[in-house]
């Protein structure tokens, strides 16, 4: 069985198109109703930071990479969530300091905030391993 990275190399195709964002960042913003037993990010504050983001890749002239708002990540009880593509790294943060730390340390630096990166097995903030 192959492994992880092998299955993700798998996928680019001889002859793709070049990727038209050097990165595309999709932060949740989902809403769930009041009381949802799974949370949601947008409660969280995902919206601000979203917004921030945002706005902060434009200052920083972050012109090849998209910050966009999604819909429901499926990573609600760890959120708000954000995810970096073309990497498939994920972000659990919850403060414009992590959101600004993201932007250096991973679409600037090229780096990782090994601190905020999620693991697929993380379902539960008790997963996390800090």
């Amino acid at each position: 069985m192959p492994d992880d990275h092998h299955k993700t190399a798998a996928r680019v195709q001889p002859g793709d198109p070049a990727p038209y964002y050097e990165a595309h960042v999709f932060c949740c913003v989902n809403e769930r109703p009041e009381g949802h037993p799974r949370g949601c990010c947008k409660k969280k504050g995902a919206e601000a930071l979203r917004n921030y983001m945002k706005a902060r890749a434009k200052e920083l002239g972050l012109m090849d990479v998209r910050i966009n708002q999604s819909g429901c990540l499926d990573r609600c009880e760890l959120g708000p969530t954000l995810v970096i593509y073309p990497e498939g790294i994920w972000y659990s943060y919850s403060s414009i300091a992590e959101a600004e730390e993201i932007l250096q340390t991973h679409l600037i630096g090229g780096k990782r905030v090994e601190r905020l990166m999620l693991q697929p097995g993380d379902k539960l903030p008790e997963d996390r391993k800090k």
